[in-house]
Order: C-alpha cells, then sequence, then structure tokens
C-alpha cells in the first residue's frame, strides 16, 4: 500500500482524526449546509429585484424556482464535488468549482424564470440581473461559510496541539510532508510533529514542504539551538534504515539530551486500527541491523506442499519459525511440537487469530521421549523438520547437567533417528555459539549434537545408512528479547529503579534479533546441504555493560546515579567472550552472504552412536559425574569455566574428580 493510497482511504482518515481529537466535518454536512446556502442566495436574489422594481411574484412560482434551486445546487455541488477536501485542501481551484456550480445554478435558472414570472416587461428585463446577483450572493456565501470552518478547524486544532509536546521527524523519503500529517493524525494525543529535520553539511537553512518547515542543519551544535528555540521533545524516524544510519550522531545526540526516540514500519505494515503507528525506539531497534534480504521464493519452493514439523514451537525461534512459516501460502501443514502445555496453548491462539486459512497441529510431547516422537512422525509424516527444543540457560543446566544432555543430546538423536527412519526429506537442526569451544554443561550438549547429526549425515552420504534424510545444522548466538535473555531482564530491573547486575564488565556477546535469525534460518534450510554446519554472520560484538548503559539512557535516567550497574562475577559455566568458530575451524561461504559454512573436525557415526547410548543411560539415572566425563572425552576442547566441572578437565587428578557435587 503506497503512502498516497492511505491518504486517501477515507475511512482510515476519520479514524484517525477521531484518535487523534481533532474535530472531523463530515463531507455530507458540508454538502448540505452548501445547498442550504445556496437556496438562501436564491431567496435572497429574488427579494432584492423584486423589491428593487416593486413587482409581485406568485407563492406558486417561487416555490417552483427555490425547489429547482435546491435540486440544481446539489447535483452540481455533488458533480463538482465542492463539499470535498475543504479542511486540508482548500485552494485556488475549490473556488472555480463553486463558482462553476454557482453559473450552473444560475443558467438553469433563467429559463424557469422566464417561463413562469409575471409578463411584465420590466421584470422581463430584470430575468438577467437575477442569475447574476444569485451567482454573486451564492459564491460569496459559500467562501464565507468555508472561510469560517476553516478558522473553526484551525482553532480547535491549535487548541488540541497547544499541550501537545513537540516533535520533529526525520528521514531521506521525498514524501516527508504527507507521513508526517498522516502520524499527526494517528500519533499519541501528547505529541505532535511540528517540523521535518534534514542534516546537510552545505547549508543552514528552512523553506517549507507543505505545511511543515523542514530545518537544514549542518552540525549537532545546530539541532541543539534548534531544539532549544523550538522546545522540540523528541525526535520520529521515518524508517529502521534512518535510524541504523544515525546511532552514532543523530540518536546519540537525542539520548544525551534526553529527547524521545521514535520510529515507525513501513507503511505498507500499518493497521488500520486505534493504535499508534509509531512506537518508542527500544534497544532491539538499536542493536538492529538492516533487514537481511533472503530468497522467499527459493524458501516457498522447498516447502511447497509440505508438511513442516517444528520441535521447540512454543519457544522463541520455535514460534517466530511457525510465524514466519504460517506466510507460505503453499504450505501443506504444520506441526507444532512442545512439551509447554501454555506455551503451545497460545501460539495455538495467535496462528489461529492471524492465520485463520493455517492448516495446523498443536502437538504436547516431548523430545526425551522416544515412543512419543515415533507417534508424532508416524501420524503426520512430516517432511521438514526444523528442530529448535532445547534447554539454554547457561547456569541451570550447569547444577541440572543430566537434563541437558537428556534434552540437548539425546532429544536431538530421537528426532534425528526417527525422522530418517520415515523418510523425512531434510532435518535443520537449531545449535549455538556456545557449542564452539564448550566452557558449560549447555554448550557441551548441543556440541554432541551437531556431531551426532552431523555424522548421521556423513554415514548416510557413505552408503553405511540407508536413508535419504539430509541434516543441516544453524549455529548463531543470543537472539535480543528471547525468553528469560539478558534484555528483558534489565527492563525489568530498570522499571524496579535498578540496580542492573552485570556479571563481568569486560563480558560480550553476539546479538542477532528473532524475526532475523529466523529469516537466516528459513535461507539455510533451502540451501543446505546434507552434513553443514552453516554458521550465521552475527555482526560485532557487544558488551553488557555498555547495553545496560545504553537501556537506562533510552529510560530517561543517567547511569551510576539515576540506576546503578553491579557486577556479580561469572556465573558457572559462562565465557566472558563468546565464539562462533573453534580453534581448528574454518569457513567455506555459501550462497548467501551472511551465512558461511563451516569445516568441523568430523567424528564416525558408529563411535559416536555408542557414545550416546551410554550418555542416555547414565543421565537416565543421574550419574553426573560419569555423564560430564564422557562428554569431555567425546569433546577434547571442552573444558569447564568458573564451574565445579572444572575439577573433570583432563589432567585433573582422579582425587579432584571425586570431590565433585552430586547434582540433579
Amino acid at each position: 500500500m503506497t503512502l498516497n493510497k492511505v491518504l486517501h482511504v477515507s475511512f482510515f482518515r476519520r479514524l484517525m482524526l477521531k484518535i487523534s481529537g481533532i474535530p472531523y466535518i463530515n463531507h455530507r454536512l458540508i454538502l448540505l449546509g452548501d445547498v442550504i446556502i445556496s437556496l438562501f442566495a436564491t431567496i435572497l436574489s429574488l427579494f432584492f429585484i423584486s423589491s428593487l422594481l416593486h413587482i409581485l411574484i406568485p407563492a406558486r412560482n417561487l416555490l417552483l424556482v427555490y425547489s429547482l434551486s435546491v435540486v440544481v445546487s446539489f447535483v452540481g455541488f455533488c458533480a463538482l464535488r465542492t463539499h470535498h477536501n475543504i479542511i486540508r485542501h482548500a485552494n485556488l481551484q475549490s473556488m472555480w468549482r463553486i463558482l462553476a456550480a454557482c453559473a450552473i445554478k444560475g443558467i438553469l435558472l433563467f429559463p424557469v424564470l422566464y417561463w413562469s414570472m409575471p409578463d411584465n416587461v420590466w421584470f422581463q428585463l430584470s430575468l438577467g440581473l437575477i442569475p447574476g446577483v444569485d451567482l454573486l450572493v451564492s459564491v460569496f456565501m459559500l467562501m464565507v461559510f468555508r472561510i469560517g470552518l476553516i478558522t473553526a478547524y484551525q482553532i480547535a486544532t491549535r487548541a488540541t496541539h497547544s499541550t501537545r509536546n513537540k516533535l520533529l521527524i526525520f528521514g531521506e523519503q521525498k514524501d516527508l510532508a504527507h507521513l508526517s500529517m498522516l502520524l499527526n493524525l494517528n500519533f499519541r494525543s501528547n505529541y505532535q510533529i511540528t517540523g521535518i529535520l534534514s542534516l546537510n553539511p552545505d547549508r543552514d537553512s528552512t523553506y517549507y514542504m507543505g505545511h511543515l518547515p523542514v530545518y537544514f542543519v549542518r552540525n549537532m551544535y545546530n539541532v541543539a539551538r534548534l531544539v532549544r528555540k523550538g522546545h522540540i521533545k523528541g525526535v520520529v524516524f521515518a524508517s529502521k534504515h534512518d535510524l541504523l544510519t544515525q546511532r552514532n550522531c543523530l540518536v546519540e545526540f537525542c539520548i544525551k539530551h534526553r529527547l524521545r526516540l521514535f520510529t515507525i514500519p513501513p507503511i505498507d505494515r500499518w493497521k488500520q486500527s486505534n493504535t499508534s503507528q509509531a512506537h518508542e525506539v527500544s534497544i532491539e531497534d538499536l542493536l538492529e541491523r538492516d533487514e537481511i534480504k533472503i530468497s522467499m521464493s527459493l524458501i516457498e519452493n522447498n516447502l511447497k506442499n509440505k508438511t513442516v514439523l517444528i520441535s521447540g514451537a512454543a519457544g522463541s525461534i520455535g514460534s517466530e519459525l511457525c510465524r514466519q512459516i504460517a506466510q507460505l501460502n503453499s504450505l501443506k501443514r504444520l506441526i507444532l511440537f512442545d512439551f509447554c502445555e501454555t506455551g503451545i496453548h497460545n501460539l495455538r491462539l495467535e496462528l489461529e487469530e492471524r492465520f485463520p486459512n493455517l492448516d495446523f497441529v498443536p502437538v504436547v510431547g516431548d523430545v526425551r521421549a522416544s515412543h512419543r516422537v515415533d507417534a508424532v512422525f508416524n501420524l503426520f509424516r512430516p517432511e521438514i523438520v526444523f528442530h529448535a527444543a532445547a534447554y539454554k540457560h547457561v547456569p541451570l543446566m550447569e547444577a541440572n547437567p543430566c537434563e541437558a544432555f537428556r534434552v540437548n543430546a539425546i532429544g536431538t538423536r530421537h528426532m534425528a533417528d526417527t525422522a530418517l527412519r520415515y523418510g523425512c526429506e531434510k532435518f535443520i537442526m537449531i545449535s549455538t555459539d556456545k557449542a564452539v569451544n564448550p566452557t558449560s554443561v549447555m554448550g557441551a550438549s548441543k556440541r554432541l549434537a551437531e556431531i551426532y547429526v552431523q555424522s548421521l549425515d556423513r554415514a548416510i552420504t557413505g552408503g553405511r545408512i540407508e536413508g535419504k534424510t539430509r541434516f543441516v545444522t544453524t549455529r548463531f548466538g543470543n537472539v535480543l528479547g528471547s525468553q528469560g535473555s539478558v534484555i528483558p531482564r534489565f527492563k525489568e530491573q530498570i522499571a524496579k529503579g535498578g540496580p542492573l547486575t552485570v556479571t563481568h564488565p569486560d563480558i560480550t556477546r553476539f546479538f542477532m534479533t528473532i524475526p532475523e535469525a529466523c529469516r537466516l534460518v528459513l535461507e539455510a534450510s533451502a540451501i543446505g546441504q546434507g552434513g553443514d554446519i552453516m554458521v550465521f554472520d552475527m555482526g560485532e560484538p557487544v558488551k553488557i555493560a555498555d547495553l545496560a548503559r545504553r537501556m537506562i539512557e533510552l529510560a530517561g535516567y543517567t547511569p551510576d546515579e539515576d540506576i546503578d550497574i553491579v557486577y556479580t562475577g561469572l556465573r558457572p559455566g559462562e565465557k566472558l567472550y563468546e565464539e562462533v568458530l573453534g580453534q581448528t575451524e574454518i569457513t567455506q561461504p555459501s550462497p548467501h552472504e551472511k551465512i558461511r559454512i563451516a569445516t568441523v573436525q568430523e567424528y564416525t557415526y558408529e563411535q559416536v552412536a555408542e557414545e550416546l547410548t551410554k550418555l542416555k543411560e547414565l543421565a537416565l539415572y543421574v550419574k553426573v559425574e560419569d555423564c560430564v566425563n564422557l562428554a569431555k572425552d567425546l569433546i577434547p576442547e571442552y573444558k569447564s569455566n568458573n564451574s565445579e566441572f572444572e575439577k573433570l578437565d583432563h589432567g585433573s587428578s582422579q582425587e579432584n574428580k571425586n570431590d565433585v557435587r552430586f547434582r540433579l
């Protein structure tokens, strides 16, 4: 939907006017007023001429003329649409339309007057005067009517806007004036866009675009002067691209000067609702990169007429995968598989509302239960599997290692083996950067899953195992706003007045938005070949302490003054720096610029399968020490960090191993 189309959707415009508190005058009421004024002008003209010439006009003839005046005026005004665009688009063209409509009325009234009036020579001579007088009086009164409407509107608008906080809109779009007008119609009641800001190093001037001034400023000093002089309270960025390009300039200035920051989605994604299209800039907006382009046609062809199963469907990644896949009209069926009853229930309600034509089935089940997994595959026969089910919280899994191994490693084996047994075309496993040189049980369990999936694919291609399923692994870092992640935690702490807890001043993490990660997962599912471990471009790592400070500033506070930052020390199994590749790993390019294919150490399927069979037995009977030892034997680079399991690292004494506390 283009901007012009949105501006001309009358229902949407009326709704936005009502929301904004600005009075809206119905076109039909204006038309009625015009007809009444036109009739009154005709009455006044006839009265003036008849009084001037002392002519008595029969009442029957007057009624005929008045009736014709009403009919002709109504038809003329409707045909020329003189009652439209009174408030916002009154101009010279509107005046010519009024003049033409009144002239048509006078021309049509002339023969009626000649036929119906008394046979009086003076009156017949005056017939030419009546249409002229009627034209002048009608035009004059209609223009006064419009001036009155515009004046009343401006007074009402000024009263409505007098208490609003002033905003500037910033962007590179050519139609910012129209966009700002539309935003003012549906913006929050206490904000108003009063100008357009443009950063131009070559000039410092002002001109008008439509009804808004455009301020060209050379530097941030001039922006500061404009903000002080105009009492500006915030800036609206017209697009996500504009926001991202100004992260280190205008955005930094606004945060420093406590200005409110807003951004808006592309206009084709606007919703016709009573909620503002603009939203305040969040830390997720500032960390996000330009939208990643993926081949939707390739993905759609990959999933066309397919039954797709998503494990961990109620999780952050799984649920977003469901939303993005649900948009593909060619999908045959979507199976939502998760053991979280509430999460699956909420996702089901959302998909029913947003995608009423989607054929999907919510299934409650656990990847640890091989018989349940087999029953689901036997019933629905999925052709594509996205395996996102996993335990992910590092400190929690460090305290519950057997459950981490059962879900992340053994659960993956159950899903992969079942997919192979039922002839699935492709199996895509969601891994993590914590699997690289793991320092935690969680990272080690995900690395074991990677090893098993890749070795299984190699065994199939090598002819040692019969099957056609291709196994692809995707590996990426933290996703913004996922359940239990650092950003929601910081938001909760800011809402409580702080302090914000950071484990270490130098700790860094890679971040990616959930939709961005899922788009790349879908792309990887289409371009990935069997046995690939596909690594996503995560951009630059982010210092968590800097993230905390920026979130405090975005909330309108000063770090270490209004809200403190407290360092609590690294948690068990936690790394100071995350890695996307191991020390011995290299990457090769893929068809997508944001995805690389990792060349990793490969294992024989027979060896891995035997070890995971042992691990399953040990984990089932909660043999914690033996489970961790087995993982360290299979993954030589697994070195525990800030954890009691450091005692189990290869090279530690046997007596230290025996001192490890038993965990559940």
